[in-house]
């Protein structure tokens, strides 16, 4: 399917359109979502201009994601989508600018298409052109992955508190070190999105501001590029930032499980070491030799549970002493 807006009164109005052969030449932005063949042909029929198919929108060479083709820009970028879910993903996201008259081809839905939609559907200028949509676009994406850097920076701060947290009730629990694990690795893939999504994005407002070079783009509109550039370049800083920040987390996280691990083998290392004089003993007064004087003494059995006592205590008691428990 796909949507169709044009300029209507200081706001952009999506167009129904019910007849592929008709549609409004006035329009300033036609936004295809899945397009079957026969909508690519049509919007290819009027915008003169190749939609290009999801395989190629896939491509990961430079060359084939920004290029000019018939006084036409293509620029393809890879945005965030489903990130306050469990399984966040990247989707490729095609934005084709030529002749005033922007088409964005993409198979998924983020979020920052429909602010913009809703955004321009409020209120515009009754001049908008294609490029001050793809301006508000990249604004939006770029928005975006900041709100979610933001909230990833806290969610790692409360991980980083919950392991560090000294009356924790999560310390000795197998179970919340599970659960602490699994978040610190979905927070590094989302991390690891986000910073793949401002990479590409990097680079589509990076090919803007060399084409425009020879475009009469407003003074406002470069101005905005260059502030988009230097965002982008912060923002790239701050993902890189994040992702060393949890490789720390995971570092430590996995050094409390490991000291965990230490101090019950430390236990049953001291325990051993405590049973072992009164087992001597135990096993002393266990063997079946005939003369044994004590085997003939009235008081030997009190005086051997006495010693076993004893030899369990005085290790203990070392132990304590040293600091070593």
């Amino acid at each position: 399917m796909f949507s169709v807006f044009v300029p209507s009164e200081g706001a952009l109005k999506k167009a129904v359109v019910d007849d592929l052969a008709a549609l409004p030449e006035n329009a300033v932005w036609i936004d295809l979502v899945n397009p079957t063949a026969a909508e690519d042909k049509a919007v290819e029929r009027m915008a003169g201009i190749a939609i290009p198919t999801r395989e190629d929108m896939q491509e990961i060479e430079i060359s084939s994601r920004l290029y000019i083709e018939n006084g036409a820009r293509y620029m393809t970028a890879t945005l965030m989508c489903q990130s306050d879910t469990d399984m966040p993903r990247t989707t490729a996201v095609t934005f084709i600018l030529g002749d005033h008259r922007l088409v964005t081809v993409r198979y998924d839905l983020p979020k920052p298409f429909a602010l913009v939609e809703a955004k321009l559907a409020r209120s515009c200028t009754p001049s908008i052109t294609g490029e001050m949509v793809l301006m508000e676009l990249l604004d939006a994406v770029i928005d975006r992955c900041a709100d979610i850097l933001e909230r990833c920076g806290a969610e790692i701060d409360q991980v980083s508190h919950d392991i560090f947290e000294p009356e924790s009730e999560r310390h000795g629990h197998a179970k919340q070190y599970s659960q602490i694990l699994i978040s610190i690795g979905r927070k590094g893939d989302l991390t690891s999105k986000v910073r793949e999504s401002l990479v590409s994005i990097g680079r589509v407002v990076t090919f803007l501001s060399a084409v425009v070079e020879g475009v009469k783009w407003s003074k406002d509109m470069r101005e905005q590029l260059k502030t988009m550039q230097r965002d982008v370049a912060s923002l790239t800083d701050h993902a890189s930032y994040l992702s060393n920040k949890i490789t720390f987390v995971l570092d430590a996280m996995l050094g409390v499980v490991n000291l965990e691990q230490n101090n019950i083998i430390k236990l049953f290392s001291v325990m051993a070491v405590v049973l072992m004089p009164p087992t001597l003993i135990a096993s002393v007064y266990g063997m079946n030799f005939k003369s044994m004087p004590e085997l003939e003494w009235a008081h030997g059995y009190p005086m051997a549970i006495v010693m076993m006592l004893v030899a369990a205590i005085v290790p203990y008691w070392i132990f304590k002493w040293k600091k070593w428990l």
